[in-house]
C-alpha cells in the first residue's frame, strides 16, 4: 500500500530535488526585501497614525511574494533558468492531473494539479 503524501512532503521532495523556492528567493531577492520593507513601513505609519496593530506587519509584503512566486513558475521563469532538469520531462510532455486525458500542451513546470503553486504561504518567523 502506497504511503500519502501531503503538499507539504511533494514540497519538500521537489525543493530537495529542484530547490525551488531557494532559486526564487535568489532570482528576487531585490523583490522580496523590497516588498517586506514596504509591508513594515505601511504598518509602521499606520501604527504612528493612531492605527491599531490589528494584523502581523509581515502580511501585507507576503501575501505579494506569494503572488510573485505564482508567477514564478505559471510564467515559467524556472523553466527558462537551465537548472538540470528544468523544464520537467512531464512539463514538456503536457501531463497534467486536472484533466481527464492527463496530457495537453507543455506546461510551466512544478504546476500539475496546481496544488503546490496554491498552497505556497509566505511568513515570518
Amino acid at each position: 500500500m502506497a504511503a500519502t503524501q501531503t503538499t507539504s512532503d511533494v514540497a519538500e521532495i521537489l525543493e530537495h530535488k529542484y530547490h525551488i523556492m531557494q532559486i526564487f528567493f535568489e532570482q528576487h531577492r531585490k523583490d522580496i526585501t523590497g516588498l517586506m520593507a514596504d509591508s513594515m513601513t505601511g504598518a509602521l505609519e499606520n501604527m504612528l497614525s493612531g492605527a491599531p496593530l490589528s494584523v502581523s506587519p509581515h502580511n501585507e509584503g507576503a501575501s505579494k511574494i506569494e503572488t510573485m512566486f505564482k508567477k514564478f513558475l505559471s510564467n515559467k521563469e524556472m523553466d527558462a533558468l537551465g537548472y538540470p532538469g528544468v523544464p520537467t520531462e512531464a512539463a514538456l510532455m503536457g501531463i497534467s492531473h486536472r484533466f481527464k486525458g492527463k496530457r495537453g500542451s507543455p506546461r510551466p513546470s512544478f504546476v500539475d494539479t496546481g496544488q503546490y503553486e496554491a498552497s505556497m504561504k509566505a511568513w515570518i518567523d
